[in-house]
């Protein structure tokens, strides 16, 4: 544990706490996170650790008072902050004999004063554009994407760095990572780009990783975006080893599929790795809107690297996670964290827990969970801050009314329902189980044309049918149907995206 790290918020006791209650909360704490009672989930693990560092920091008379008197200088300098909000499905619980499931909305919102300080403070961008030029892009394709980076260049100002690789079956950096000055010269690199050959898609990505790395820093956003409009061949777990090593470094990547013809799983999982994004551009025309967007978000980041760290209790299981807003997609867990990506100023970043509760729970008050949200915030001179949530809950034999949960949350749970509709059609076509799939596609059809979604429902019963006679669905289909469901999860969260 670091200076940055509050030990008092990790063992969530007052700043006046004598050792007795010190001892007292580092117990406590123990009973739920130590390895030998929670050796199955890594986020106890993570934790715990926190918790003993904090515990013999605080426990040792000298060293506490050298931490207060640090931390009073530092409170001089009023470092920004951000802060962490969770809200349960429901405050009580009826305890029954089977296992039931409960969901925590966890919502990071930026410092109230971030948006003032945009204007004072510009956010630095290391960025690097990893763009595919092979055969399948020629034509419109091609010139769209000039065009989007010759705009990324020209909003780019001369304190960020951009590298530009180009990669086919091979990569080459045609711009090496350098500061954004003279933007004629960049966008005349860009220029000369033509299409050629097939799709590697791990040539241009450790390219690109590499020239990311020669300005890595903490006080930039360090991202990658990658750009391709087809299936890689024979490198997709190199290229996931890489994504999981960035992440590890600090670097971001976001992923763009361009047309029907590329895995979305692939570049899902690429970017859920490393707390990136992974989008579907449907044409050429929205190619320079999409890069344009994506990297104004990325200029508006008042913290960078964000993760969650989840410890549920022992007999709670932590079954999956799936990020609202700004930009909806299912998240991945590395070594015990969530990368989430970077936090705006100017909206909060939502994300929906679901764990499974225990049967038979004796009546009281219980822990449920502890989440840890952790991120480096830009402008401050000790940027890397932590804060914590414990969440706990009350369980009752005969509850007195019933709890609906919070309308948020409700409605998240809806639209979260039309996006594993179609996951689970895409499932059971290729588990080969035809009626299954024409069942929920039609399911999903019905939902979105309550919902006033009549083109969605229309590509959904369009996919029905073709499964009924083909046994499979389209490419187009499959994709619009996926990430257009997945966007509507943005009008049921706090936040909102340009994307």
């Amino acid at each position: 544990m670091s200076w940055d790290n509050d030990p008092y918020n990790i063992l969530g006791i007052p700043t006046s706490a004598p050792a007795e209650e010190i001892k007292a909360a580092y117990r406590r704490i123990a009973r739920r996170l130590h390895p030998d009672v929670n050796p199955t989930n890594p986020g106890a693990g993570i934790q715990f650790k926190d918790v003993t560092t904090a515990y013999e920091l605080l426990i040792d008379p000298d060293r506490r008072q050298r931490y207060d008197d640090q931390m009073r200088k530092r409170q001089a300098n009023e470092d920004m902050y951000f802060t962490l909000r969770v809200t349960a499905s429901k405050r009580v619980i009826t305890s029954i004999p089977e296992p039931q499931v409960i969901y925590l909305l966890a919502e990071i919102f930026p410092d109230p004063r971030a948006i003032e300080q945009q204007h004072k403070h510009q956010t630095r961008l290391n960025l690097t554009l990893v763009l595919d030029h092979s055969n399948s892009m020629a034509g419109t394709r091609l010139e769209k994407v000039k065009v989007a980076a010759h705009q990324i260049v020209d909003n780019m100002s001369p304190e960020d760095i951009l590298s530009v690789i180009i990669f086919n079956d091979r990569a080459d950096v045609i711009i090496p990572a350098t500061y954004v000055k003279d933007k004629p010269a960049l966008k005349a690199k860009i220029s000369m780009m033509v299409a050629a050959g097939g799709t590697e898609i791990f040539h241009g990505l450790s390219k690109g990783v590499e020239q990311t790395r020669k300005y890595l820093g903490p006080r930039l956003v360090n991202h990658i975006i990658l750009l391709t409009d087809g299936h890689t061949f024979g490198d997709q777990d190199r290229c996931i080893e890489l994504a999981e090593q960035a992440t590890k470094e600090g670097i971001s990547i976001s992923a763009m599929g361009l047309g029907h013809d590329w895995n979305d799983k692939f570049l899902d999982s690429i970017a859920s790795k490393t707390g990136g994004n992974s989008s579907f551009i449907n044409s050429p025309g929205a190619v320079v809107r999409f890069l344009n967007d994506h990297v104004r978000n990325l200029s508006n980041a008042f913290a960078e690297r964000m993760r969650l760290c989840v410890a549920p209790d022992p007999d709670i299981q932590f079954e999956q996670v799936f990020k609202l807003a700004p930009h909806p997609q299912p998240l991945e867990t590395e070594e015990g964290y969530i990368p989430i990506g970077n936090l705006q100023g100017n909206r909060p970043i939502s994300v929906l827990l679901q764990f499974q509760m225990p049967g038979a729970m004796p009546p009281g008050f219980r822990f449920v969970a502890r989440l840890m949200a952790v991120g480096d915030i830009l402008q401050n001179k000790y940027q890397n801050l932590q804060t914590i949530s414990d969440i706990s809950l009350e369980i009752k034999d005969n509850p007195a009314a019933h709890e609906d949960p919070p309308s948020v949350i409700l409605e998240a749970l809806s639209k979260l329902t039309l996006y594993r509709l179609q996951e689970r059609a895409n499932d059971a076509v290729e588990a080969g189980d035809v009626q299954e799939a024409t069942r929920r596609l039609e399911n999903l059809a019905t939902r979105l044309l309550a919902m006033g979604e009549e083109d969605l429902a229309g590509q959904a019963l369009s996919e029905a049918r073709r499964v009924a006679h083909t046994r499979d669905l389209s490419d187009k289909g499959r994709k619009t149907l996926k990430y257009q469901t997945r966007h509507l999860l943005l009008s049921s969260s706090t936040g909102d995206s340009t994307e």
